[in-house]
C-alpha cells in the first residue's frame, strides 16, 4: 500500500473540510490531495492567474482575500468577485479543460492552497471514490451560491453588512475592535451595492454600536451585531 504524506497540516486539512466542494470527502481522500497540493503564502498584490490563461489548477484560499475581475476592451477592471478564508474558486474552468475567464488577484496578504489538473488526476487515479464526493459537493455548494444570491437579492443593506462584518471580526463576545481587510469601494462591490449605499448602511449600524473610523470598526457588543446579521432588522 502506498503511503501518502499530506502537505496540509491538521488545521488547513480541518479548513478543507469545512470547504463545501470537499465536505463528502473521505480522510484518504483528503490526504490524497493534501498529498499533491500546493500551499504557500502569497503577498498582497500578488496576480494568482490571468483572463485567458489556460485553466490548469484550482485554488482553495486558506486565509486572506482575493479579487476575481475581468478586463474589458479599454482596459478598465470590472471586480466579480472577491473570494474569502475557506472558500474555493477556478475549479470550475478547470474542470472544464478550459480557460481562466477571469484574473485572480491577492488584495491582502493570502495563503492559498494550489491543485494542479496533473496533481487533481493522480489522486482520481488512486481513489475515484474522490470525483463521486465531490459531485455530492458541488450540490451543496449549489445550495450555498444560490442562498447567496438569495441574500443579495432580498436581504436589507445592513443585514449584509453585519453580516460581513461579523464574518471579518474576531471570534468571541463583548466589544472589538478590528480593521477591515480591504478599502471600502471593493467590500461594496462584494456586497453587491453601491458605495453609497454602504455608507448608508454602516450609518444605521451605528444605532447597534457599529463605528467607523477610516477602515477601523468598533464594535460595542458583537452579540446586538449578530442578532442584526441574522434578523435583517433595518435599525
Amino acid at each position: 500500500m502506498t503511503t501518502h504524506h499530506s502537505n496540509l497540516s491538521a488545521e488547513d486539512a480541518a479548513a478543507l473540510r469545512a470547504i463545501p466542494l470537499f465536505a463528502k470527502l473521505t480522510d484518504r481522500a483528503v490526504s490524497l490531495l493534501g498529498g499533491v497540493a500546493i500551499v504557500r503564502p502569497v503577498p498582497r498584490g500578488t496576480t494568482l492567474f490571468l483572463q485567458d490563461e489556460p485553466a490548469d489548477r484550482f485554488f482553495v484560499l486558506l486565509d486572506g482575500w482575493v479579487k476575481l475581475y475581468r478586463l474589458t476592451r479599454d482596459g478598465t477592471e470590472a471586480v466579480v468577485h472577491v473570494i474569502g478564508p475557506a472558500e474555493s474558486f477556478a475549479e470550475a474552468a478547470m474542470f472544464a479543460d478550459g480557460k481562466f475567464p477571469v484574473c485572480a488577484e491577492a488584495v491582502t496578504d493570502a495563503r492559498v492552497m494550489t491543485l494542479t489538473a496533473d496533481g487533481f488526476a493522480r489522486c482520481l487515479r488512486e481513489d475515484d471514490r474522490i470525483a463521486f464526493g465531490m459531485l455530492g459537493s458541488l450540490s451543496v455548494r449549489l445550495r450555498h451560491l444560490v442562498t447567496q444570491i438569495e441574500q443579495l437579492q432580498v436581504q436589507p443593506a445592513p443585514q449584509r453588512v453585519a453580516a460581513f462584518l461579523m464574518r471579518v471580526c474576531p471570534p468571541g463576545d463583548g466589544p472589538a475592535q478590528f480593521q477591515l481587510p480591504f478599502d471600502k469601494a471593493l467590500i461594496a462591490r462584494r456586497l453587491g451595492m453601491q458605495p453609497e449605499t454602504l455608507s448608508r448602511a454602516l450609518a444605521k449600524l451605528r444605532a447597534s454600536g457599529v463605528e467607523t473610523q477610516g477602515l477601523t470598526v468598533s464594535v460595542a457588543e458583537r452579540a446586538t451585531l449578530r442578532a442584526v446579521a441574522e434578523a435583517g432588522e433595518e435599525e
